[in-house]
């Protein structure tokens, strides 16, 4: 699905920002002061066949990027006509965190949201009473919600109290990554018609990268416009994801040795290949607006094919690539070996933290039909009604037991997703599918999207042991955090743009300096303490 990876920023609250919050706007319902059921909650029955009055819910997406329309596709029509549940989905304009701050600290939080998992907003939601706790709703209104939710996911995203407040898309836990059809969008990407007419030379090896990229600015740098020879994602005041994380993963650098974490920044390995991309810029083969361009710069740029090398995440130019493929399948992009270091790559899937979790307020108008909605999306009808739709109009249930879409519109989704999702209207609907069951469907990708992912597949990781290992906010670990990410944010560019491997070298070694001297030892010693809780917790050894 296009655009649904983005990596947002999480939200950096304080808790002054709840102060206020049990005085303003609606009144919080005490936990255990639930309206009293409408319906009997009967074990191992769907509770939201029992309700299907007409009735609208107010849901926040935290992604301003989001243009998903209630009414506007089958898929979701299908679904209202099923469960009386009408979404008014509430989008930020601007800031995302401006947004949500403003609802938290007047107390107008929407009937649901969907955030990062991640995001520090959570937990002081939950200190604050603003959130229902997701396992009080369904022990009193829709014990059916434990059929469809994993139990090692609910204790994962347990809270101080030891109750979950939201539940994930994406979650994937470690054990079921042998059980699954993956999608991979890490993958580093050329132009394959620029590609082919510089003779598809090998990009592994730091002289290879660069021979290839000189050799595609020479040959298009006077016929394209503002030709770029590689993108990447947006600098930022903490670093760059192209370096930070793809760049290591292809290089295939472990993030522990010996069961410790691993500054992998510290590997000689992805230091040299740091200083292929300092000569890189010394000979003129990355263009200077590479380091202040946004997301949505670069997508341009790729439409206006004026990029030839992409250390990208595949999933964020969907739409040019389909429109590459229409044009000229030749003049997409593909996936190749890009920076290696002799080692395989190590390509992170999702983990059982997922990417999103939606939560239901106290402020909700009807938590008992809320969270019997959770229940409907994450089930296996509604997610074949959410992915697939209705069966015998836009699926059909194939031999091996599988939904699996009708010609029509299989075509339209493989060939023309954007004309399917005008149809459809399948993209709103990403925030409670069953990731597991949606997988092991092996829904066929679009044509434009398979080599790219298949590339992957390969070198694919569960990473879940990494998650959920950074401080929360306010505590001095994290303040320490933050200070060394600022300083490697500010750091990074020095090192692309330096004049020489010498001068490199010392503002690497200054950079380890100033990195211990803010408390790294200390940041360390927490993140070791959190991961291995993790190990635990997943019965992981390492």
């Amino acid at each position: 699905m296009k655009k649904l990876l983005a990596i947002a920023l999480c939200t950096v609250m304080t808790a002054s920002l709840f102060a206020g919050c049990g005085g303003k706007g609606k009144e919080n319902k005490a936990e255990g002061d639930l309206p009293e059921a409408k319906t009997e909650a009967v074990a191992g029955e769907p509770g939201w066949k029992a309700d299907t009055e007409p009735i609208t819910l107010d849901w926040y997406i935290t992604y301003s990027w989001f243009n998903g329309m209630w009414d506007t596709g089958e898929f979701s029509q299908l679904i209202e006509s099923k469960t009386g549940i009408k979404v008014n989905f509430i989008i930020p304009s601007g800031n995302e965190s401006e947004k949500l701050n403003t609802m938290i600290a007047g107390n107008t939080l929407p009937d649901m949201l969907t955030l990062n998992a991640g995001d520090p907003a959570i937990k002081e939601m939950v200190k604050a009473g603003l959130l229902h706790p997701l396992n009080d709703l369904a022990d009193k209104y829709d014990p059916y919600f434990y059929d469809v939710t994993s139990e090692q996911t609910m204790k994962w995203f347990a809270q101080e109290d030891g109750k979950t407040y939201g539940y994930p898309n994406a979650s994937i836990a470690p054990e079921q990554y042998d059980d699954i059809h993956m999608d991979i969008y890490q993958s580093f990407n050329v132009k394959n018609d620029y590609y082919e007419a510089i003779g598809s030379p090998d990009m592994s090896t730091p002289e290879g990268f660069l021979n290839a990229l000189q050799a595609a600015k020479d040959m298009y740098g006077d016929q394209v416009d503002g030709f770029i020879p590689i993108g990447f994602h947006s600098f930022t005041d903490t670093g760059n994801f192209s370096f930070d994380s793809y760049l290591q993963d292809y290089l295939g650098i472990p993030k522990t040795k010996d069961g410790k974490l691993y500054d992998r920044r510290e590997d000689a390995g992805y230091q040299e290949w740091l200083k292929t991309f300092r000569k890189a810029n010394e000979m003129g083969l990355i263009a200077d607006n590479v380091f202040t361009d946004s997301r949505q710069q670069l997508e341009e740029e790729i439409a206006q094919k004026r990029v030839f090398a992409l250390l990208y995440q595949n999933c964020d130019f969907m739409p040019e690539q389909e429109m590459f493929w229409k044009e000229d399948p030749n003049t997409a992009y593909v996936a190749i070996q890009g920076p290696s270091s002799g080692s395989e790559p190590r390509l992170e899937g999702p983990s059982i933290s997922g990417w999103t979790v939606t939560l239901i307020s106290k402020n909700c108008k009807d938590p008992e039909r809320a969270i019997q909605f959770m229940s409907y999306l994450l089930s296996e009808e509604g997610s074949i009604d959410s992915f697939y739709g209705e069966i015998g109009k836009h699926c059909e249930i194939g031999e091996d037991g599988n939904p699996h879409f009708l010609p029509e519109w299989q075509e339209l989704y493989v060939n023309d997703y954007d004309l399917f999702n005008e149809k459809t209207g399948q993209d709103p609907l990403w925030m409670l599918r069953n990731p597991v069951l949606e997988k092991n469907w092996n829904a066929e990708q679009p044509v434009y999207l398979a080599q790219m992912y298949s590339w992957g597949l390969p070198y694919v990781v569960n990473g879940s042991q990494y998650s959920q290992i950074d401080p929360d906010a306010g505590t001095e670990e994290a303040e320490i955090k933050q200070d060394i990410d600022l300083l490697w944010g500010s750091t990074l560019p020095k090192l692309i743009t330096a004049a020489s491997d010498e001068e490199f070298d010392s503002l690497l070694q200054d950079f380890f300096t100033q990195r211990d001297a803010k408390g790294w030892d200390k940041l360390l010693a927490f993140q070791q303490g959190k991961y291995e809780e993790n190990c635990k917790k997943l019965g992981i050894s390492e």
